[in-house]
This record gives structure tokens, C-alpha cells and sequence, in this order.
């Protein structure tokens, strides 16, 4: 009996010995982690910040804002372009891109009227419709004070910004925006929200905020059971004469 007792314990040393030699075998090390491929895709920035990057598609160079966009019905933009810029013009609508993006990095430069008229929500109003539902406000909130979830830089009647980042009247302005258009069931129900990140002049006003629904100007947002694809960037017609120039996206 001691002899068996004796020959199972050397049995144990030696394979808790083995076993010992193969934890240190497959001790982590550093290149364990390393990840070489597929190699990280290489652009170009551009010059400045405010530049398309070699990946971007521009959708508005200043000068012809027909090739990327169109009017409500499909027709060609009555908004008047000059000076590098395109203005609304009150009364012709929305005006919408031709192509249809889901997740995208969004750049759009905007300006209110120098010229102050109005108060509130009826001074410089406009909006960047992502995927043609979810608004960023575009309001002049210089020294004009609304309620603070239709301000500039709000996810419109949803989320207020963090901060007011506004420009004086006639100045130009800068949206830098990171959507993640939402995932849904086949019911049509989401199952993961959309979010938006917004930089108003380079000052962080929404961080990853989550819409629980398109953008609605009376009512609570809310997903009936209408999923949607890959849609357009609109810009609001809202009578007062805004605009925008250096327009560009990256799709993600």
C-alpha cells in the first residue's frame, strides 16, 4: 500500500512538474498581441483640419451644387449659389444629396445672416438632417436665447449642446460630425439607437448622444415600425437665408 501511495505521489510531482514547464512555456509575451495585418489603410489629410482628406467625398466645392445634391422633388437646387456658398433661398425647399450614406464623419461649414432678424427660433434657422431624419440645429444663438434643446448644436427637441459655441451674426461656422446610423430587428424595431458626436467650432457640444427616434417638431420621437437603409444628408429650408459652404464626408 505505501509502496502504490509512494509511486501515485511521484506520479503527481512529475506531472504537476510538466505542467509547470508548459505555463512557463506559454508565458504572454509582448508580440503575442501584435496585430501586423491587414496593414492600416493610408490617406492624406488635408492642409488644414478644414480640408477634404483623400478619402472624402465632397459634396459641395463652392461652385457646383448640382453634381452632388438636388431639390425636394429631384430637380435642380434653387437655393442661390456665390461667393463659394450656397444660400437658402426661403420658400424652395429642402435641398438633399444625391448619394445615400449610413455611418459617415460629416463636414459643413455654416453662417447666419449678418444682418439680425428676428428672435429666438425664427433668427438664422436651418438644420443638417442626417440620413434625412435626424436633425443638428442650425440657429444663430448669439446672444439669443430659445430653449436650450433647439438650440445650435442640438439633436433637435432630443439633446441639448453642452455648451454654446456660437459665432457672432455673419461669421462663419463649423459642424464636425460622427453618426452611427442605427442597426434594426427585422420587425422593424431598432436594436441599437443612432449616435451622434457634434463639434461646434471645434468644441465638443454632443458626445455619442443616442436618439430614440427621428426628429419630430411636435410629439415624443419615437420608431414606429419603419426601419430604414442607407438615406441622404438634407439641409432645411427654414426662411431665413443661411448658408453653407465646404461640404464634405467620409463614409466609416
Amino acid at each position: 500500500m505505501k509502496i502504490k501511495i509512494l509511486t501515485l505521489a511521484l506520479i503527481f510531482s512529475a506531472g504537476f512538474a510538466m505542467a509547470q514547464e508548459e505555463d512557463e512555456s506559454m508565458e504572454m509575451k509582448p508580440q503575442m498581441t501584435e496585430i501586423w495585418d491587414p496593414e492600416v489603410r493610408i490617406i492624406t489629410p488635408g492642409e488644414s483640419p478644414m480640408d477634404a482628406p483623400s478619402d472624402a467625398i465632397v459634396l459641395f466645392d463652392g461652385e457646383d451644387i448640382n453634381r452632388e445634391w438636388t431639390n425636394k422633388d429631384g430637380g435642380a437646387v434653387e437655393w442661390v449659389v456665390a461667393d463659394g456658398c450656397v444660400t437658402v433661398k426661403k420658400g424652395t425647399g429642402i435641398i438633399k444629396t444625391k448619394r445615400v450614406f449610413d455611418d459617415f464623419q460629416l463636414h459643413i461649414e455654416w453662417r447666419t445672416p449678418a444682418e439680425v432678424v428676428g428672435k429666438s427660433q425664427g433668427r438664422g434657422n436651418s438644420g443638417v438632417f442626417l440620413q434625412g431624419r435626424y436633425e443638428v440645429q442650425v440657429l444663430d444663438n448669439f446672444e439669443n436665447r430659445t430653449y436650450r434643446n433647439g438650440q445650435a448644436g442640438s439633436l433637435y427637441k432630443q439633446h441639448a449642446p453642452l455648451v454654446n459655441a456660437c459665432k457672432a451674426p455673419g461669421e462663419w461656422q463649423v459642424y464636425d460630425i460622427i453618426y452611427t446610423a442605427p442597426r434594426f430587428n427585422d420587425d422593424g424595431t431598432f436594436f441599437t439607437p443612432p449616435t451622434v458626436t457634434v463639434l461646434h467650432n471645434g468644441i465638443l457640444v454632443q458626445n455619442n448622444s443616442k436618439l430614440r427616434g427621428p426628429t419630430e417638431y411636435i410629439g415624443i420621437p419615437e420608431y414606429s415600425v419603419k426601419k430604414h437603409g442607407a438615406d441622404v444628408i438634407q439641409l432645411q429650408d427654414h426662411g431665413n437665408p443661411v448658408s453653407y459652404r465646404n461640404i464634405w464626408i467620409r463614409e466609416l
